[in-house]
């Protein structure tokens, strides 16, 4: 499976996790066809986000301007979920501008008309603070 795959089919299972409160594995196999295999790096960032979603939710609504994250649009912020793993966790793997351009091609499909530029402007102001730190 492709990593942009990867990224959506676990955009498919967040969404499904927080409309249904239901658990990684079970949101893991709805999003699956019939014939498909658990790819490791779809199951890398749901059990990611999973694992650290407080953490990474405390971050974006920290870089977030007039809005609380249980406002966003749920697509707009497993997306940001999504990249801000990517960002703190698999830093050495992908780097910083292929998961905001990753995050927006996801959210230009997902997402609605405006999610894009939304996305791409949280994760640019979420990267200026983990990398002016240096």
């Amino acid at each position: 499976m492709k990593r942009r795959t990867a990224r959506e089919k676990a955009l498919q299972a967040l969404f499904q996790m927080d409309m249904n409160e239901m658990e990684p594995a079970e949101a893991l196999q709805n999003v699956l066809e019939e014939e498909e295999s658990m790819d490791s790096y779809l199951e890398l960032l749901v059990i990611g986000v999973y694992d650290n979603k407080a953490d990474i939710d405390n971050m974006i609504q920290s870089h977030l301007e007039r809005w609380k994250l249980d406002r966003l649009a749920r697509v707009d912020r497993n997306i940001l979920r999504i990249a801000l793993y990517e960002l703190l966790h698999q830093q050495d793997e992908v780097p910083h501008n292929v998961v905001i351009n990753e995050a927006i091609e996801v959210s230009k499909r997902f997402g609605d008309e405006k999610s894009s530029k939304f996305v791409n402007g949280v994760l640019s102001k979420i990267v200026n603070t983990l990398y002016s730190r240096d």
